[in-house]
């Protein structure tokens, strides 16, 4: 398991079309994807999961990856949070 805590840029936080692009991204991948917030877990494939989390602008989240390739989700997930998710 690879975990990493990430500040959440974009103006609008994980509200719909943000949350549509990581969601999709984090299903592109082969391991469990997590993410926590406010001391609550949330599916990263799951997009009603990620809308539930009310993830704002300038919110830390913590992301968790767990499987055969969670470096590489890791990596992929990070760096579209720190590009802004397409905004």
């Amino acid at each position: 398991m690879v975990s990493k805590k990430v500040i959440v840029r974009n103006k609008s936080g994980l509200h719909m079309r943000p949350a549509s692009v990581f969601v999709k991204l984090c299903s592109s991948f082969e391991s469990d994807i997590k993410f926590s917030i406010r001391d609550k877990n949330y599916n990263g494939k799951s997009l009603m999961s990620t809308l539930g989390a009310v993830v704002k602008k300038d919110d830390e989240i913590e992301i968790f990856t767990d499987g055969k390739d969670e470096k590489e989700a890791m990596d992929a997930i990070v760096k579209e949070i720190e590009n802004g998710l397409g905004e």
